[in-house]
């Protein structure tokens, strides 16, 4: 294949690509072009059902294309959650009554169900930047910083990528490095883990703010197989260091023949909880390996995007995630893009709906349903068109539902056979979104 041909096979995918994933492209301008600005906006809602999670999010990408093949990206994201979340204690046939996260008041959940945290609230801010530029004929370089601020999380990161082209520019090769230093600092305070959920404004069990790090290493091969197809193949290592806790999740402590959470002696004339419950502990140190495979056909204007994703790590989890989306022009400036995606994993070895009161504790535990065994659905149709000027505006409406359940050997007595002990979710996801420049 001459060059000349590789590089239109590669121009064809990549507008290809980036009219189904709904961005604009960022392949640079020639040196004799204007500079210009091209900008992606979008407006998400997520709302889970049973009044729990809320989100309503804005999404900005601004590229600045350069001479020279010079590319400046910014982005900012601002994202508002509201809503109930699972603290990790067991339903119990009775009211269930915990000290909140802060640690000056009490709140009390129904008999019979999953207890939540009805005080759910947060608001993010992120902003990053990256520079790309060649290095030489057949190299470039990728360096960005981020940045993003919760009120009870702070993220600053720095990320680079080098990527050489091979094979008359058909294949191409990338080793990407990140870096991110966290610092979390819980409401109350980060729980030492494994202790008693403690009568309000007793805080002594509560350590300062905490701090993880996470170094991420990818290496990556494109190629361009024929006119139409592109496929994309990734190796990844995540390794995580520090305080990996969830600082709100609690597990029950639990009566070895029922299985009911044991009753806590009340302090007199100070409100506590009303059961034994002790705050997750996770392993200080996390490894993830994660090989990754993606295929975009271009078909007479259709374009099909498939992937598949396979994660496993030192907490025993394994997870495989399946991700087609298919776009079908309707004439000349519009399109509908149906979404399918499946996603499965096993749980962590120390996941634990509940402790046995009679055995010692263990050194870590978490009934965090997020580490627990799962299957998840999502299903959604983006609809897309292009106006006279060349913005594009695009429609996509998903929904998503997780179904998960509990080994037989994780439960305890003979009661939580019988109860709902994994808190399955079903969600909507609707997205609005904006594509022009100037």
């Amino acid at each position: 294949m001459s060059r000349k041909k590789s590089k239109s096979v590669a121009a064809t995918l990549t507008t290809a690509t980036c009219a189904l994933l709904g961005t604009t492209s960022t392949t640079p301008v020639n040196a004799q072009e204007e500079d210009e600005w091209e900008l992606d906006t979008a407006l998400l809602y997520y709302n889970e059902d049973g009044n729990r999670v809320q989100d309503i999010s804005f999404k900005m990408l601004a590229n600045r294309n350069f001479i020279d093949d010079r590319v400046l990206s910014l982005s900012l994201g601002v994202d508002s959650l509201t809503g109930a979340t699972p603290i990790g204690a067991i339903p119990f046939a009775g009211p269930q009554t915990f000290t909140s996260p802060s640690g000056n008041q009490v709140r009390t959940a129904p008999p019979g169900e999953i207890p939540l945290d009805p005080s759910f609230l947060d608001t993010r801010v992120a902003l990053t930047a990256n520079w790309q530029q060649p290095l030489g004929r057949l190299s470039s370089f990728n360096a960005g910083l981020s940045a993003s601020s919760e009120y009870d999380y702070l993220h600053l990161g720095a990320n680079f990528k080098l990527s050489r082209d091979f094979n008359k520019r058909n294949t191409t090769v990338s080793l990407g490095l990140a870096f991110a230093a966290d610092e979390l600092d819980p409401v109350g305070g980060a729980p030492t883990p494994l202790t008693p959920m403690l009568d309000v404004d007793d805080l002594s069990n509560r350590m300062g703010n905490q701090n993880k790090d996470v170094m991420d290493v990818v290496l990556g091969v494109s190629q361009i197989i024929n006119q139409n197809l592109i496929m994309q193949f990734n190796y990844s290592f995540s390794s995580s260091d520090g305080y990996l806790n969830d600082p709100y999740k609690i597990v029950s402590l639990v009566d070895p023949v029922t299985g009911d959470p044991v009753p806590r002696i009340p302090t007199p004339g100070v409100d506590g909880p009303s059961h034994e419950y002790r705050f997750e502990s996770r392993p200080g140190e996390r490894t993830k390996h994660s090989l990754f495979g993606q295929a975009k056909y271009y078909m007479n204007g259709k374009v099909l995007d498939a992937s598949y994703r396979y994660m496993t790590d030192d907490w025993d989890i394994d997870s495989h995630t399946v991700d087609v989306r298919f776009r079908w022009p309707i004439g000349d400036r519009s399109y509908l893009e149906p979404h399918f995606r499946y996603y499965t994993q096993t749980h962590a070895n120390f996941y634990r709906t509940s402790l046995d009161s009679s055995l010692p504790l263990p050194p870590h535990a978490s009934a965090d349903y997020r580490l627990g065994e799962f299957d998840a659905i999502t299903l959604g149709l983006k609809y897309g068109w292009k106006t006279e000027s060349g913005n594009e505006w695009s429609a996509r409406l998903e929904a998503y539902s997780a179904d998960g359940s509990v080994p037989a050997n994780l439960l305890i007595g003979s009661n939580q056979g019988g109860l709902e002990m994994y808190p399955d979710l079903d969600a909507i996801i609707a997205q609005f979104s904006y594509s022009f420049g100037w």
